[in-house]
């Protein structure tokens, strides 16, 4: 299966209000449905450019988009954002970028891959598999209480000591290789979770950790806020609570002057918030989670870049 359905499409669209002339980056491509809408709003001169560190991602854009010459698409984690923006587009203004955070369906359907529980594969979960070092490397050096720290902190796992333990002794005996060979020795260390597999938050922590997901979404967002020009959008859509938290303090924080500087009685120019929020978070209707289970946890936050 090599479909994925792109979330809070209309929402996305409303926050951006794309230009006709302007140009937009989808920093996490995905099959393009986002880029797809956003293309749709844009007049001859306006220009999309999509990142995605996933070489099947593009392939598959590549094909789907073969003739729209509004659009580029590069192989490249979103952390390196900027230099990607510079060396294709060179000082033309952003208006708009978006972010769809976390791993998308086609990543999952793939057994190959390595990032479901719910099929057998080999133990990988990179989302460049040309690059770093699958989960089963990892798990086969990482010591005792580096798992435990990944899998409490990324997985939110309160049986994470047992987990790491278990992951221990298991590789004493043999190499942990496979998706299904780890699904089954967290499954014998965390209690049952009622409609939930008991793997679900190792395998998210490890998927996180190999892919070093919340450094790339930091490295991200402060690379969007620099490159968007006044009056340019910034939309992010996360699914779990660890990037929604991060993506909400950024944006937070990036909105707010410097309690230190807030008493004087002239702000100077330096110290003016870079961002201002735009409308509350929004969420997936009843009709789309229907249509979408994986829309039920998105959360979209939009800000603009000030004056």
């Amino acid at each position: 299966m090599d479909e994925h359905i792109a979330v809070l499409v209309d929402e996305v669209l409303e926050g951006l209000a794309p230009k006709a002339d302007g140009l937009y980056i989808d920093a996490t491509f995905g099959r393009g449905g986002h880029t797809a809408r956003i293309l749709k709003t844009l007049g001859r001169e306006g220009r999309v450019l999509a990142l995605d560190r996933d070489p099947q991602a593009i392939a598959a854009g590549r094909v789907r988009f073969a003739a729209e010459v509004r659009l580029a698409l590069v192989q490249a984690p979103f952390a390196d954002l900027w230099q990607v923006v510079h060396d294709h587009e060179g000082d033309r203004p952003v208006a708009g970028v978006l972010f769809d955070l976390g791993v998308s369906s086609p990543q999952l359907d793939e057994a190959a891959r390595g990032f479901s529980f719910a099929k057998d594969g080999p133990l990988d979960m990179r989302m460049d598999p040309t690059r770093g070092e699958p989960v089963s490397a990892w798990l086969a050096h990482a010591p005792v209480d580096e798992m435990r720290e990944v899998i409490a902190t990324l997985g939110e796992e309160r049986f994470a000591r047992r987990v790491a333990e278990a992951i221990a002794t298991a590789r004493g005996r043999a190499p942990i290789e496979r998706t299904r060979q780890l699904a089954e020795i967290v499954a014998g260390a965390v209690r049952t979770r009622d409609g939930k597999h008991p793997a679900t938050r190792t395998f998210q922590a490890l998927r996180m950790h190999v892919n070093d997901e919340l450094g790339q979404i930091e490295r991200g967002l402060t690379a969007a806020a620099q490159l968007l020009a006044p009056g340019g959008r910034l939309a992010v859509i996360a699914f779990h609570s660890l990037e929604d938290r991060l993506v909400k303090e950024f944006m937070r924080r990036e909105s707010s002057v410097d309690p230190v500087l807030a008493r004087l009685p002239v702000l100077p120019p330096h110290a003016a918030p870079r961002l201002r929020l735009v409308g509350s978070k929004r969420k997936a209707s009843a009709p789309e989670v229907a249509s979408n289970p994986r829309a039920r946890s998105a959360v979209l936050r939009v800000c603009e870049r000030a004056a």
